[in-house]
């Protein structure tokens, strides 16, 4: 029986000059901190993970240490209760599940049901350029393979001069690309910088926007409302033909539990990363579908992150494409994978996960060392 020895967290800091300026935050970004998280048995394997910074795991060692890290559920439950006392430290999950598929020699898509070997991705943009810009680079998208990308909106006063600005640059979007392109749209008004002391748009707002998307043929329109508004969010659901979809940012599984028993959404978009690690977000995987609510996860983080949720929506889910953050050059796939030795790579679109045990995650050791904090 394979025993857990250690678990060692570190965090990273990667220089970004030119700075990246992302549309939900509005201050330029002149750092991209990374938290890695390793689990060791008693064989010398690891296990790796990232996401957030595992603030409140320090002192609760001791609770997974001599355990089997295949004792994937009963560590779940560990980790739930330190996310209600302290803090959200679900990397740790995604690393126990890398480490138990390097034990048992599979990939965590097949352990978690073998659904596919791969995604179908969409390109996730997260700057606000000019409507030319946006066009320009929705071509690049289609001349890349991807069949869908996701433009943000403006989330406050640092951004563009309102929502009608932002959708001229849908407009122009459209225009140069037609139907070659599904579009979704990010509103940015489920939650805040904690700088940001902006108000969220009111139901009568996103329902204009909504108004407007449905002309445009927006495939979905994400966190239209405040986070807490779940009733607002239901009833912008069934006054437009616009998906409306949410949650990447949500703490608790039982939210999502009422999201779907409640069918408040029409797509959720939970974070292994953030919320449940694989262990728990593959009961939404299954309850959404059940509910005939679409499931496709958020995977704003790095590399790592993105892997975990590519896994999960193989092997267990059936999400019609998911996140693939990638807007160059400021927000590239050497930026956003640098702790990694290679940094992922969509072959037309698809991401292929492969044969690798576990996540299949070679980390690049000599950059960890010299972006350690």
């Amino acid at each position: 029986m394979s025993k857990i020895t250690s678990i060692e967290i570190s965090h990273h800091r990667l220089p970004l000059d030119p700075p990246f300026k992302a549309s939900w935050d509005g201050r330029p970004r002149h750092h991209f901190d990374a938290t890695i998280v390793r689990v060791r048995d008693d064989e010398g394997r690891e296990g790796i993970g990232s996401g957030d910074l595992m603030k409140g795991f320090e002192g609760h060692e001791d609770l997974f240490i001599g355990q089997d890290p295949r004792h994937l559920e009963r560590h779940y439950e560990v980790l739930s209760h330190i996310n209600f006392h302290y803090g959200r430290c679900w990397p740790l999950d995604l690393a126990l599940w890398d480490l138990s598929g390097k034990i048992i020699g599979e990939p965590v898509w097949r352990m978690l049901g073998g659904r596919a070997d791969r995604v179908r991705l969409y390109a996730s943009s997260g700057v606000l350029r000019e409507p030319s810009a946006m066009a320009e680079q929705a071509e690049r998208y289609i001349s890349e393979g991807f069949p869908a990308m996701k433009v943000r909106f403006s989330s406050s006063a640092g951004g563009r001069n309102g929502w009608r600005d932002d959708v001229r640059a849908l407009e122009a979007i459209r225009a140069r690309v037609g139907d070659r392109l599904e579009l979704m749209v990010d509103c940015n008004q489920g939650w805040r910088m904690p700088w940001d002391t902006t108000l969220p748009w009111t139901f009568k707002d996103a329902l204009a926007v909504a108004r407007e998307l449905e002309r445009l043929g927006i495939y979905w329109m994400e966190e239209p409302l405040h986070r807490s508004d779940r009733k607002g969010m239901k009833a912008l659901k069934e006054a437009t033909s616009v998906r409306i979809a949410g949650g990447e940012m949500t703490r608790e599984l039982y939210e999502f539990r009422d999201i779907i028993e409640e069918r408040a959404f029409d797509v959720i978009q939970p974070d292994v990363a953030l919320v449940g690690g694989i262990t728990g977000c593959r009961r939404l995987a299954y309850q959404a579908r059940e509910a005939g609510v679409t499931f496709t996860p958020h995977s704003w983080t790095n590399g790592i992150g993105v892997l975990a949720n590519a896994h999960l929506t193989a092997g267990c889910g059936d999400a019609p494409f998911l996140e693939y953050p990638y807007d160059n050059p400021e927000w590239s796939e050497a930026r956003r994978d640098y702790p990694l030795v290679m940094p992922l790579q969509h072959k037309g679109g698809w991401l292929e996960l492969g044969e690798a045990p576990g996540l299949g995650i070679v980390l690049d050791e000599n950059r960890l060392k010299a972006t350690r904090i």
